[in-house]
C-alpha cells in the first residue's frame, strides 16, 4: 500500500495534465490566440499538494478500493480539476496577487494583454479571462469525475454523482458565504462574526476539501450509507481543523513556504475563526486596529507584525491552536469508530497528518 500511496499524486498530476493536454488540443484549430488560455490553466494544474485526491483516495481504499485504479485516478483527477476551477475563481474575486508561488490567473492573462499588445484595459482582459478559465476546467473537472463515476457499479456510481453534486453546490453557497463576510461590516456582538466564520470555514472548504473527497471516495468503492455516515464524522472535524490551520498560515506563514505574500488573508478581508476570536479577547484599541486594518489592500509588512503581535497578545492564535487539536483528536476518534482495519485507518490518519500539521 504505501508503493501506491507514493505513486498517487504523480499518476493524478499525469491525468490531470494529459486531460488539460487532449482537450487544448480539440481546439487547436480555433487559432493560435487560445493557446495562452490554455497554457495559463497548465501552469497552474502542474501544482499542488494533491489533498483532495489524496483523500477521495482513502475512502476508495478503506472500502476495497483497488489502489492505482483507473476510477481512482481519474477521481482524484477530476477534484483537482474543480479545485484549481474555485481557486482561479476565488483569487479573482479576493484580488489575489498570487497562487501556489506564481502570478494568479488574472494576473498572468493581463500580462499576456500587455505582453504582445493587444489594446483595451489589461486588467478587464485579465478578469475576463480569468472567469473563462475557470469555468472551462469546470467543464473538464466533470468530464473527469463522470468518466471515474463510469468506471464502477450502477449504485455506487450514482451515489458517487449525488456526493459529487451536493459538493459542488455547497462550495458555491460557501463562497457566495465567504464573499458576503468580507463585505458586511463587523457586528456590534463579536459572536455573530464568529459564527459566520465557523460556518463559512465548514461549508466552503472543510466539508469539500476532506469530508465530501472521503465520502465520494469510499461510496465509488460501495460503500453503504452507514459507512459514509462513519466516515463523514471523520472527515469533517478534520476539514475543519485543515482550514482552520489554512488561516493561521494565511497570517503567519512564511511566503517562500506558502506561495503567497504575508498577510494576504488580511489584505483580502478573510473574516477567519483566527481573526473573529481575536475581535472577541483583543481590547478596544486593538479590536478598533483590526477593523480597520483587516480588508486594507494597502497593508504594509510593518501592519501585518502589528496585526500578528495583536492575534498573538490577545489569545486568539493559541485558542485556534486549542480548536485545531480538539478538531484533529474529535477526527481520530471517530476514525476508531468506524470499524475500518488498522491498516486503513493509519492510511486515513497519516493523510490527516500530512494535511494539518504542515507549513504550507
Amino acid at each position: 500500500m504505501q508503493q501506491a500511496v507514493a505513486e498517487l499524486r504523480p499518476a493524478v498530476t499525469a491525468e490531470v495534465l494529459g486531460s488539460w493536454r487532449r482537450l487544448a488540443g480539440s481546439f487547436a484549430a480555433v487559432g493560435h490566440e487560445v493557446a495562452a488560455f490554455f497554457d495559463v490553466g497548465a501552469d497552474l494544474l502542474a501544482h499542488g499538494k494533491r489533498l483532495r485526491a489524496s483523500f477521495a483516495s482513502a475512502g476508495w481504499r478503506s472500502l476495497g478500493g483497488e489502489p492505482l485504479a483507473a476510477a481512482e485516478v481519474r477521481l482524484g483527477s477530476g477534484l483537482e480539476l474543480f479545485q484549481v476551477a474555485a481557486l482561479v475563481h476565488d483569487d479573482l474575486m479576493d484580488g489575489s496577487l498570487t497562487r501556489r508561488g506564481r502570478p494568479s490567473a488574472h494576473r498572468q492573462f493581463a500580462h499576456h494583454h500587455d505582453e504582445i499588445g493587444l489594446v483595451g484595459g489589461a486588467t478587464r482582459f485579465g478578469e475576463a479571462g480569468a472567469v473563462l478559465l475557470g469555468d472551462l476546467l469546470l467543464v473538464a473537472a466533470q468530464a473527469e469525475l463522470d468518466g471515474a463515476l463510469g468506471l464502477v457499479g450502477v449504485e455506487p456510481g450514482s451515489r458517487g454523482r449525488r456526493l459529487v453534486e451536493e459538493m459542488m453546490a455547497e462550495v458555491t453557497v460557501g463562497q457566495f458565504l465567504d464573499i458576503y463576510a468580507q463585505s458586511a461590516p463587523w457586528s456590534e456582538d463579536p459572536a455573530v462574526d464568529l459564527d459566520r466564520a465557523r460556518r463559512d470555514n465548514r461549508s466552503k472548504s472543510a466539508r469539500y476539501s476532506v469530508e465530501h473527497t472521503l465520502v465520494i471516495g469510499a461510496a465509488m468503492a460501495g460503500a453503504g450509507d452507514d459507512a459514509l455516515a462513519r466516515l463523514r464524522a471523520v472527515g469533517l472535524p478534520i476539514g475543519e481543523a485543515f482550514q482552520l490551520r489554512d488561516d493561521v498560515l494565511g497570517v503567519f506563514g512564511d511566503p517562500s513556504t506558502t506561495g503567497k505574500p504575508a498577510g494576504d488573508d488580511l489584505r483580502e478581508g478573510k473574516r477567519t475563526v483566527l481573526v473573529t476570536l481575536a475581535m472577541t479577547l483583543a481590547n478596544p484599541a486593538d479590536r478598533a486596529m483590526l477593523r480597520t486594518a483587516v480588508g486594507n489592500p494597502d497593508l504594509t509588512l510593518d501592519d501585518v507584525t502589528q496585526i500578528r503581535a495583536i492575534l498573538t497578545e490577545c489569545g486568539a492564535l493559541d485558542a485556534v491552536e486549542d480548536l485545531i487539536a480538539e478538531r484533529y483528536r474529535t477526527g481520530l476518534d471517530a476514525l476508531a469508530a468506524t470499524g475500518l482495519g488498522q491498516q486503513q485507518q493509519a492510511h486515513v490518519a497519516a493523510i490527516a497528518d500530512a494535511a494539518i500539521v504542515r507549513n504550507a
